[in-house]
Order: C-alpha cells, then sequence, then structure tokens
C-alpha cells in the first residue's frame, strides 16, 4: 500500500511545474494595458516623465481640498508630496514607480476614482520599501478630492466629451 501511495504523489509533482508558467504572463497583462495611455513618456524599462508632471495635478488636487480638508490633514498631504518631490528629484524613485505616479495622476485628473486607488495600491504591494514615506498622503488625497463636492474640471470634461473617447 504505501508504494502506490508513493507513485500518485510523484505524478502529481509534474502539473504543478506546468501550471506555474501560465501565472507568470498574467502578471504582464495588466501592465501592458495600463502602459497603453503613456506609452510616449513611460516604456517597459524607463520613464522620463518629469516630476512636475505628477507633482503638480497632485498639489492642484490639495489646493482643491484645503477649503474643506482640516489644515493639518492638508498640511500632513502637502508635507508627503514634498518628499515625494525630493525623491523624485534626487533619482530613488525606481521607473515602475515613477511610470505608475504618472497613470495614477492621469485616473486621478480623471476622476477615475476606483483605477487611481487601485494603482495606489499596487504601489504600496509592489514597492513598499519605495513609496511608504509618501504613498500615504497621496492615499488621502484620493479620498479626500473624492469626496470633494464637484470638481470644476466636471464641467469642463462635460462639456468636451469627445476627448475622453479617443
Amino acid at each position: 500500500a504505501p508504494d502506490p501511495a508513493g507513485t500518485p504523489a510523484a505524478s502529481t509533482m509534474p502539473p504543478l511545474q506546468v501550471l506555474g508558467p501560465p501565472l507568470g504572463p498574467l502578471r504582464p497583462a495588466p501592465q501592458a494595458e495600463s502602459r497603453r495611455p503613456s506609452t510616449a513618456a513611460c516604456g517597459l524599462e524607463e520613464c522620463s516623465v518629469p516630476a512636475d508632471v505628477v507633482l503638480a495635478p497632485l498639489r492642484e488636487a490639495l489646493i482643491a481640498c484645503r477649503p474643506t480638508v482640516q489644515k493639518q490633514v492638508c498640511d500632513d498631504i502637502g508635507r508627503r508630496l514634498t518628499v515625494l518631490g525630493e525623491m523624485w528629484a534626487q533619482g530613488k524613485l525606481s521607473a515602475p514607480v515613477r511610470k505608475r505616479m504618472n497613470l495614477l495622476v492621469q485616473e486621478l485628473q480623471q476622476q477615475h476614482w476606483d483605477t487611481a486607488d487601485e494603482i495606489h495600491r499596487s504601489l504600496m504591494v509592489d514597492h513598499v520599501n519605495e513609496v511608504s514615506q509618501w504613498l500615504v498622503g497621496v492615499k488621502r488625497l484620493i479620498a479626500e478630492t473624492r469626496s470633494l463636492p464637484t470638481m470644476p474640471k466636471d464641467s469642463s470634461a462635460e462639456a468636451q466629451p469627445g476627448q475622453e473617447d479617443p
């Protein structure tokens, strides 16, 4: 009886190896989709987006939040955005982090809150050591911006609906 039991266990090992490789191609697929909007600025290995392209919209969102959000919260978000800017300027952020932050800001500008939050979560999971000092501020900014009454950019987006459908 022990010999037949050992044989099925050995025969189950190869299917595990066969099932392993398909998981690899599944991970790049979402990255390939998310790469689509900004292929000119961010490729697979590099991201030449200037820090201001990412930081300016985040700072604008912070300004929009100031009238309705506690000063202490806004000041904390502002400090964390400063840390983000300093790390970006010093070259301390990897290309994947810069690329995802560029995508996150694009989604934030288009008021795609869930997608922006999803990108935030992926950054926190995949690059925690690199982003932990400032990403909490970005998360709070997403949440506060989302809860604002209708943003001014909303009306301009409605006035030009053709631009959202490339």
